[in-house]
């Protein structure tokens, strides 16, 4: 009789978990960025299969996230934007001990498949792309879309852009918003910007380059902490972090 394997990817990160074994089965509630959903998603019904939890995953921006940590609603851990731990009352939430990076990822943009591709190889060239287009799609209410807002000020073009800026609802939304041409271009976090129908401009020029960083914590109140911090490790082990690297992110 032939043996059932795990998948390649499945087994290593088995391999590379503590013993969980003894740990019951849990249901984790999660807060997540929203530029995470792919690789959470991916990530997380591994973990379940691997370990018999089951996660319950919010994915958001970070407005909405400090509001939700906050608001006294019970959480077990966070996958989130750094910037939600500046704000104290969400920073409160949390279990005392360091953080632990998950994953990174810079700024770029991109156009609808087939298009020219812009030159935004300097901070000028990227300003003069910027306001030749006609519509750009992003989202504002976020902790990355913060940062673009504050690159159109860098530049000097904040009033410039707000008639010509489209906010879309989720980061999910601005490739597909490009695709269809109903944006010329489309700027935020990289990885996010990969997709069908649209192709990478670029990275923002390494004068205005700055890393988002994804952070992982343990709520204080929660009742699931070893599991928690199960699944924080798991998303360290080499075959996670291959998975985050995969779809546009840096580990760590």
């Amino acid at each position: 009789m032939r043996k059932l394997s795990l998948p390649a990817s499945m087994l290593g990160l088995a391999l590379a978990m503590p013993a969980i074994t003894d740990l019951r089965a849990a249901e984790l509630k999660i807060l997540a960025g929203g530029s995470t959903t792919g690789w959470m998603n991916e990530l997380g019904a591994q973990f379940e299969r691997v370990s018999g939890h089951k996660l319950v995953i919010h994915f958001d921006a970070t407005p909405n996230l400090i509001k939700q940590a906050t608001s006294g609603a019970p959480f077990d851990l966070v996958v989130v934007p750094v910037d939600v731990f500046s704000d104290a009352g969400a920073k409160a939430r949390f279990a005392p001990g360091p953080t632990v990076d998950i994953a990174r990822v810079g700024y770029g943009v991109i156009v609808r498949a087939g298009a020219p591709k812009p030159d935004i190889s300097t901070p000028e060239a990227l300003k003069r792309t910027l306001l030749d287009a006609a519509s750009i799609a992003f989202v504002p209410d976020s902790a990355a879309g913060g940062y673009v807002l504050k690159t159109f000020e860098r530049l000097g073009i904040t009033e410039a852009m707000k008639t010509r800026t489209k906010p879309q609802p989720t980061p999910a939304q601005i490739a597909p918003s490009v695709a269809a041409g109903a944006a010329e271009l489309g700027v935020f976090l990289i990885n996010v910007l990969i997709a069908p129908g649209v192709e990478l401009a670029g990275a923002f020029p390494a004068e205005l380059q700055q890393e988002l960083v994804f952070t992982a914590a343990v709520a204080a109140d929660s009742r699931e902490a070893d599991a928690s911090r199960a699944f924080i490790h798991f998303l360290t082990t080499p075959a996670a972090t291959a998975v985050i690297k995969a779809r546009g992110m840096n580990p760590g």
